[in-house]
């Protein structure tokens, strides 16, 4: 495995991941697979790992913005496990190219409903506050 082209994957990973919230299923994975030659399930096995160590410092840093709804978190970890131990046994017993092929769709069938979400008209950006509403029923400020 070429050391540079390692490091460079794990970097970019670690910067999408700290923007956008993502990294194994976006960048490892395919990175892996395409620049690293590893196959699939390697690539995917060994982004869960990468996926753990970039989530908690990414989380330990939102937390101190407040970000982190900590109920939410718990009950995803709660009842994580055992989809991943379902999916770790159906990842072993498919094809490796069935495998890539159903991660190319659903990555493709994330970013259309991202984009059709972010087109949408009079589609707020929740991280704007409205400076000024309507003071009556007829939208007249």
């Amino acid at each position: 495995m070429d050391l540079a082209l390692a490091m460079l994957v794990c970097t970019t990973g670690g910067i999408v991941g700290g923007l956008i919230g993502v990294g194994g299923g976006i960048v490892f994975i395919p990175a892996m697979t395409v620049l690293l030659s590893k196959g699939q399930v390697e690539a995917q096995s060994t982004s869960l790992l990468m996926i753990a160590l970039v989530a908690i410092v990414g989380a330990w840093r939102q937390r101190s913005y407040g970000n982190v709804n900590f109920k939410d978190a718990f009950l995803i970890a709660a009842l994580s496990p055992v989809g991943v131990l379902i999916g770790v046994v159906t990842a072993n017993q498919i094809p490796e190219r069935a495998l890539r092929i159903g991660f190319a769709m659903v990555a493709l069938y994330m970013a259309y409903r991202l984009l059709k979400r972010v087109f949408a008209p009079n589609h707020p950006d929740p991280r704007v506050p409205e400076i000024a509403g309507p003071l009556d029923p007829d939208g007249r400020s």
